[in-house]
């Protein structure tokens, strides 16, 4: 099988989503991989977690989103799933910002392959806000592009009673009503105000599924030299980039290494920011 698509073509692709995640992600995979996205019905996300913390995340985001695509085949039958999970948290490199982690893990147990995308991205509107009047609620609400994004409001950012969370509001009339009822409930006058990153109501993280939907669809298109398997995926990096003065080992990455998750093949690629020598400044016997 030297192409790609003859792996999946007209098979049936079960999406683990009950956040219309298929609007972003099907129509990629559809026309990319030949498939037939289909999303189970009454399939409830929220047991492996969920956002506003009342569940909490079954294991690692990739742990998660295989725990997803195993219970999408187990209940439907078939051999062929995607899940997706976010996260969001300080961006690696600008800890300031907040950024959203996209999985998108394919998981296909016809011929034992998991192949995982992904993208990061600043482009969130991630955010929250403890507050005390409704007009501090239209402010923040104002500020992450409410209603085209939807909120969340708790009577506590503790809270884990259901009667205690309002989710999806996206017009100011249930905003203004879910803000009064949860400062009646509240114990000291101020309540917890959020944003909902499900992504039915977060169009902003939905592009970003998306993004790292084509992320996947290029890692499944990396094909094994040797047994043409998809999924030849980066495994291992490897520091040692030598100084550009002394010639000395760096930190900074020397190889990486690629391995087919079916014939084990492996293969070296060296110097994969395409610099063959390190700046002194990242040396640390000439910048110690």
């Amino acid at each position: 099988m030297a192409n790609v698509n003859e792996w999946f073509k007209n098979r049936v692709a079960v999406l683990a989503t009950m956040h219309q995640k298929e609007r972003a992600i099907a129509p990629v995979l559809e026309s990319e991989l030949g498939v037939k996205v289909q999303v189970p019905a009454n399939f409830n996300t929220d047991f492996f977690g969920t956002f506003t913390r009342e569940i909490k995340r079954l294991g690692t985001q990739i742990e998660a989103a295989r725990l997803k695509a195993e219970k999408a085949l187990e209940i439907t039958g078939e051999t062929l799933a995607i899940a997706s999970e976010g996260s969001f948290f300080p961006h690696p490199a600008f800890p300031f910002v907040s950024c959203d982690r996209e999985i998108l893990l394919f998981l296909d147990k016809e011929h034992n392959l998991e192949i995982i995308g992904q993208e990061i991205s600043p482009e969130t509107n991630h955010s929250h806000k403890t507050i005390k009047t409704v007009q501090e609620a239209l402010d923040f609400a104002q500020k992450v592009g409410f209603p085209e994004h939807g909120l969340v409001v708790m009577v506590s950012v503790k809270s884990t009673d259901h009667e205690e969370i309002f989710k999806g509001i996206d017009t100011e009339e249930t905003l203004i009503e879910a803000v009064e009822t949860a400062l009646r409930k509240s114990p000291d006058g101020t309540i917890h105000l959020e944003t909902d990153m499900r992504a039915m109501y977060n169009p902003t993280r939905m592009k970003v599924i998306e993004i790292a939907t084509h992320n996947l669809i290029k890692k499944i298109h990396q094909q094994c030299p040797q047994c043409f398997c998809p999924g030849f995926d980066l495994v291992e990096r490897q520091s040692g980039l030598p100084c550009g003065l002394c010639y000395a080992p760096t930190s900074l990455i020397l190889l990486d290494i690629y391995q087919c998750q079916r014939c084990n093949y492996r293969e070296e690629k060296r110097f994969p920011e395409g610099k063959e020598t390190a700046d002194p400044a990242q040396c640390i016997y000439c910048n110690p």
